[in-house]
């Protein structure tokens, strides 16, 4: 009898960790979300010690499909395992797709994205890879627990009884804020290859290689900012991000306004020492002051980096286009943008169309008419 049961169990577990029509392992949804000490401790030694793509020979060309022994090995290699993001990923269901070493989305549009929705990811912050999946032509990465929270094993159970059936746990999955994936694509289908040619394929997005967090950062943007932040030196046309990473976060912050101009001015360093006063206007550095000890004052004001930001015209145009045929709108039919009501410090030029006419039935009293008994 005991054996009967110990088969029985080992059956059910093998039908519900193997499943025949994709290759994943049981231990998927068992990986330990990132820790505070995981963020900040560095990679192992056994890693490669400069952030640069791995060292791996070329996937030949006619190289055969990938056989489930190899499938096994990199799900093994690969789960639970902490890498560094080396782009934006965004929140949602929006996540990367990377072929032939280019992501997408990228550059403006991946920038609207990421204005919508919100970054998961942002370029150098660790993320633990939680599930793998094999399919057809590309290999699908879960990071952070994916932008879905994955049922565990026994939530997919149900308890029938006479009258109706019972789940164990939600029906719907819930969605996941923190969780983003990178898809990996191929050509026709997803060739042989060992875990060394797969993290040289997956560098453009993820670094397997930075050995901490700052590293992983300094190597996504332009040289000038990185020697800069190395330097420990503000630059006119930073963001906030650089800002903290070259000074630290500001030990204080004033909020003031320059006629129609609303801005932060942050203040590191006390007297007697040299003091910088970087001031921000929205997410971007315009001016840098710095009071040297001996009464000098060095006022920087001219842009010294340039970084790519959205086109204010094309997001505009990109939202119109993703407006709904019938939205709900205050305009009169016929009506569009060029004239639409204006408001009262931009009287509009469009003419008072002409009353419609309605037939009259006849015998019935016109304007300014009563009606008799």
């Amino acid at each position: 009898m005991e054996r009967l049961r110990y088969t029985s169990s080992s059956v059910l577990v093998a039908l519900l960790c193997f499943p025949v029509s994709t290759t994943f392992v049981c231990a998927q949804n068992s990986a330990p979300p990132l820790t505070a000490e995981q963020r900040s401790q560095p990679l192992p030694k056994s890693q490669m010690e400069q952030a640069k793509a791995p060292d791996a020979p070329p996937i030949p060309a006619d190289a055969p499909r990938m056989v489930k022994q190899t499938r096994y090995e990199i799900i093994r290699d690969f789960e639970t395992q902490i890498v560094y993001a080396r782009q934006a990923f965004p929140m949602g269901t929006k996540g990367l797709s990377l072929k032939n070493g280019t992501t997408t989305p990228s550059g403006i549009e991946l920038q609207q994205v990421l204005a919508l929705w919100g970054p998961a990811l942002k370029p150098g912050d660790p993320a633990h890879i939680s599930y793998v999946q094999i399919k057809d032509n590309h290999i699908h990465f879960d990071l952070n627990g994916g932008p879905v929270h994955r049922k565990k094993w026994y939530e997919h159970i149900q308890i029938s009884g006479a009258n109706s059936d019972v789940p164990l746990g939600p029906n719907e999955s819930q969605p996941n804020p923190h969780g983003t994936y990178l898809d990996l694509y191929f050509d026709k289908y997803v060739p042989e290859m060992n875990p060394q040619q797969l993290r040289a394929l997956l560098f453009p997005a993820l670094d397997f290689t930075a050995r901490n967090k700052e590293e992983a950062y300094l190597d996504t943007i332009p040289p000038k900012a990185k020697e800069a932040i190395q330097e420990h030196r503000v630059l006119v046309g930073m963001n906030t991000e650089m800002v903290v990473h070259a000074k630290g976060k500001p030990p204080k912050k004033v909020r003031e306004k320059d006629g129609d101009t609303d801005y932060e001015e942050w203040i590191y360093g006390e007297a007697p020492q040299d003091v910088d006063f970087v001031r921000i206007v929205g997410d971007e550095v315009v001016r840098v002051e710095t009071m040297k000890i001996g009464g000098q004052k060095i006022v920087r004001t001219d842009k010294e980096l340039i970084l790519e930001h959205v086109d204010k015209d094309v997001e505009a145009k990109k939202e119109q286009e993703d407006r709904p045929v019938n939205a709900p709108s205050l305009r009169r039919p016929g009506e569009d943008s060029d004239n639409a009501p204006q408001p009262s410090d931009h009287p509009a030029n469009t003419p008072i169309a002409p009353p419609m006419d309605v037939p009259v039935p006849p015998g019935s009293p016109g304007p300014g008419m009563v009606a008799g008994r």
